[in-house]
């Protein structure tokens, strides 16, 4: 019974791989609005019915494929974290190996990354399973931080004074342990991670920028800096006092 239990399931597992990866060339072709759970069963030669076993309706196969992507480039995020040594550091190092990461992974996979960093898909709200994979490359970036804060400190950048009490309510959410200061510069470098990927991979960047490598490399930099990553050559960074390990506490 067990064997039978166990075919079924590998049987399943394909099917499912099969229905995203048909899912995916769509996405490629006509984009995310168009995807059609009829065209999907249709071009792997399944009636619609049986697919609707499978996915139930086309924003459970959305949530599939973002969940996914969500995860693969999380995790190529986590994978240059750990290359790029532990937690000691270096940790200027490990910030730009994580973003080049993310870089690597929206070049190589356009599609998927409009779908999760693109316009929303109209009609579709995407439900709370969404939020823990869309998490993690920002939990990387917290975590190298962190890290930094425990060892060698940081160079926390001055309070701005109008966000005293969101930079509070965003560190007790997102890193209590870190100043929210920092927090707020962490926020904001994620962001400017992502805007920086989308003006290169959806072509704001065309007839602008040709040394995009370049260019990103020395804008992470200076995002390292602004959440107080001390790199060697500007201790401090021109911030204010360094916290942490061999430092005060902002």
């Amino acid at each position: 019974m067990s064997t039978i239990r166990g075919a079924r399931e590998r049987a399943r597992i394909e099917v499912t791989a099969a229905i995203k990866d048909e899912a995916r060339r769509q996405l490629a072709a006509e984009g995310a609005a168009k995807l059609s759970l009829r065209a999907v069963a249709r071009e792997l030669g399944m009636v619609s019915s049986a697919l609707y076993r499978y996915f139930p309706s086309r924003d459970d196969l959305l949530t599939a494929l973002i969940v996914d992507a969500y995860d693969a480039v999380g995790e190529a995020a986590e994978a240059a974290r750990d290359r790029t040594g532990g937690p000691a550091g270096p940790h200027p190092g490990r910030w730009l190996a994580v973003a080049r990461a993310v870089r690597e992974w929206a070049l190589a996979h356009p599609h998927e990354y409009a779908l999760i960093y693109g316009s929303p898909v109209p009609g579709y709200t995407a439900p709370q399973v969404t939020v823990g994979p869309a998490s993690r490359v920002g939990q990387v970036l917290i975590g190298v931080v962190r890290d930094a804060h425990r060892t060698e400190g940081l160079a926390v950048p001055p309070q701005d004074p109008l966000l005293r009490a969101e930079g509070a309510r965003m560190a007790a959410d997102l890193a209590d342990d870190l100043p929210p200061a920092v927090v707020v510069a962490l926020v904001s470098a994620w962001a400017q991670l992502f805007g920086l990927i989308s003006f290169e991979l959806f072509g704001q960047f065309t007839r602008v920028v040709e040394a995009r490598e370049e260019l990103f490399r020395h804008a992470v930099h200076e995002l390292g800096r602004s959440v107080g990553l001390l790199d060697g050559r500007h201790p401090g960074g021109g911030a204010g006092q360094v916290s942490g390990a061999g430092g005060a506490r902002a």
